[in-house]
């Protein structure tokens, strides 16, 4: 690891100055994905500023009946939460599935969104790779691609995004709240992950020095189901090959309302909207479930080895429908 400067700021507004005006400075939080990237010498960083203790740790109601998450809370906090387990059980389910119980009591909400794609080119410094030295060029094109994205991706990444969180955060409908050089600002959390078009490298939005402050969750409809699924390799600690994070609400035998998001298929959480529309209105059977999601999964574009991830994120879509449809009988 090379040396760096360890500061600790007192407020937001001095974080973000400093980060403005040290070019190599970045944001430390939990440091469980920073701290593994430095050792790799993938980040070099010769500045951190420790922002921990600098935003809330605090679930808080909203008037509307919703929760405002602020950025220091622990994966484990939140997962544990009462009133998430309750109106929320998709996001416990998916924080309990994405990391074991030590990084989730040190990980926090804002850099869980930050962390960095696990693609073995991109943490390891010898390979090419365009998200860490643009225009380098993508190994994984000719190279290993099981865990690689057939959603979204590009000729300049077919990396995918490893938060389970943030999957569970887009199917909610979650707004995050930054505070920036130009003030505050709120992002739809499917607006705040980039795909990779022709700049890899950047896997936000987020403008330079802007600081993730909480994300808010709007108020659950009663009668609304969740749930969150992930297939991997092991069960005991693995990156998704596919998640699916689902809510779906059935009136008189028929779809009301369903969203879809997805996990290990792309460089952002993926929204399906596409399924998303055709569920709407349609009977709540298995039929209409695989209507959905093969709808949804035509404009997969897979590479050679990972070709297996479209019928396996079909069909994962499918049996969490089932389940949901399930449950609300």
């Amino acid at each position: 690891m090379r040396p760096f400067r360890y500061e600790r700021a007192d407020e937001v507004p001095a974080a973000v100055a400093t980060l403005v005006r040290e070019p190599g400075a970045a944001y430390l939080a939990g440091g469980t994905n920073l701290v593994d990237l430095m050792r790799l010498e993938v980040a070099t960083p010769e500045v951190l500023i420790d922002v921990r203790r600098l935003t809330s740790d605090r679930i808080e109601e909203l008037p509307d009946g919703g929760l405002r998450i602020g950025a220091a809370v622990t994966g484990s906090d939140l997962a544990a939460d009462p009133r998430v387990r309750r109106r929320y059980p998709v996001l416990s389910q998916a924080l309990l599935s994405g990391a074991s119980g030590q990084l989730r009591n040190l990980a926090t909400t804002g850099g869980n969104l930050l962390q960095r794609t696990r693609c073995p080119y991109f943490q390891d410094v010898t390979t090419p790779c365009n998200k860490r030295t643009p225009g380098a060029g993508c190994s994984a094109l000719e190279g290993y691609q099981r865990d690689m994205a057939v959603l979204g991706a590009s000729p300049t990444c077919v990396a995918t995004h490893p938060s389970d969180m943030a999957v569970a955060l887009a199917v909610l409908g979650a707004v995050v709240t930054v505070a920036g050089p130009d003030g505050g600002r709120r992002i739809a959390l499917t607006g705040l992950h980039r795909l990779p078009d022709h700049t890899p490298e950047r896997d936000t939005v987020l403008e330079r020095g802007e600081l993730i402050t909480g994300v808010e969750l709007p108020p659950p409809h009663s009668a609304a189901r969740s749930r969150y699924r992930k297939v991997r390799d092991r069960a005991s600690y693995a990156f998704a090959l596919v998640s699916v994070a689902a809510v779906l609400e059935v009136l008189d035998g028929a779809v009301r309302d369903a969203r879809i998001a997805l996990g290990g298929v792309a460089h952002k959480p993926w929204r399906a909207t596409t399924a998303e529309t055709v569920l709407r209105g349609a009977p709540a059977t298995r039929a209409s479930f695989v209507d959905a999601a093969e709808a949804e999964l035509s404009q997969a574009r897979p590479l050679p080895g990972n070709a297996f991830k479209v019928p396996l994120a079909r069909n994962t879509i499918v049996s969490t429908l089932l389940e949901l449809l399930e449950e609300a009988r």
